[in-house]
């Protein structure tokens, strides 16, 4: 029976992203879940890799991702998924009395296994070791601050700038989770972007400019990504120029 969850933030991807108590607590572990995608296998690849390169002998075992019934209202939708998603957990876990999950970018930032570990176990014998965040590489790569001398600073989704365009009053704006390319709707209206792909892993892409000038390379880069590896993480900061 699950006593105790442990997620353990990871980054995006690069071994250098995983905290030395990340490490630690992954090595502490009964047993580590590792979700497979069918479309995205190397995901799975990536998480065992970096087991092993931080030097993590605990048992593996997997777990299927569940598909989304469409066909529902978002919400509802989302709150099923990740039902299924803990009866997973259950079932690959066995007889472990501790797991541990390796947890893209940071557990608390716009992710929802702390949501899915809660229906396992009470808030308190979840344990969260935070990572770097898709935000933090994204503007260290580009050499960059996150927001202007006192300025504020909105992170959102694709979907919510897709819904309602730009924010009203916002100055810097970082999108996550958006497998649409939403910013190329927002040509016209003199921003700037910093957009990045596959951040601190040998494959990392990285674009900047008017977003008028460079929405058709970044989609195109994108694309070429996605086919060339089945997948793609990415995020960027928009800004009023």
């Amino acid at each position: 029976m699950i006593e105790r969850v442990v997620l353990v933030g990871i980054g995006t991807g690069s071994l250098g992203h995983m905290t030395l108590d990340g490490q630690a607590a992954l090595r502490s572990a009964d047993v580590i879940l590792v979700p497979r995608k069918a479309e995205k296998d190397d995901l799975a690849e990536i998480r065992l890799k970096l087991l092993e390169r931080a030097g993590v002998s605990a048992r593996v075992a997997f777990f299927d991702y569940p598909v989304r019934d469409e066909a529902l209202p978002y919400l509802e939708r989302v709150e099923r998924w990740h039902d299924e998603i803990a009866t997973r957990w259950t079932a690959a876990a066995g007889d472990a009395a501790e797991i541990a999950l390796l947890v893209w970018g940071d557990p608390s930032f716009y992710d929802s296994t702390m949501r899915i570990a809660a229906r396992l176990v009470p808030v308190g014998a979840v344990r969260v070791i935070p990572g770097i965040t898709a935000v933090q590489a994204l503007t260290a790569a580009h050499g960059v601050p996150l927001n202007t001398v006192n300025g504020r600073i909105l992170v959102t989704t694709g979907r919510r700038l897709r819904d309602g365009g730009w924010p009203e009053g916002a100055e810097s704006v970082v999108v996550v989770l958006d497998g649409e390319c939403s910013f190329s709707r927002l040509t016209g209206q003199g921003l700037r972007i910093w957009w990045g792909a596959f951040l601190g892993m040998p494959e990392e892409i990285l674009l900047s400019g008017p977003l008028d000038e460079v929405s058709p390379r970044i989609v195109e880069a994108r694309e070429a990504a996605r086919a060339r590896h089945g997948w793609v993480m990415d995020t960027y900061l928009m800004r009023k120029s």
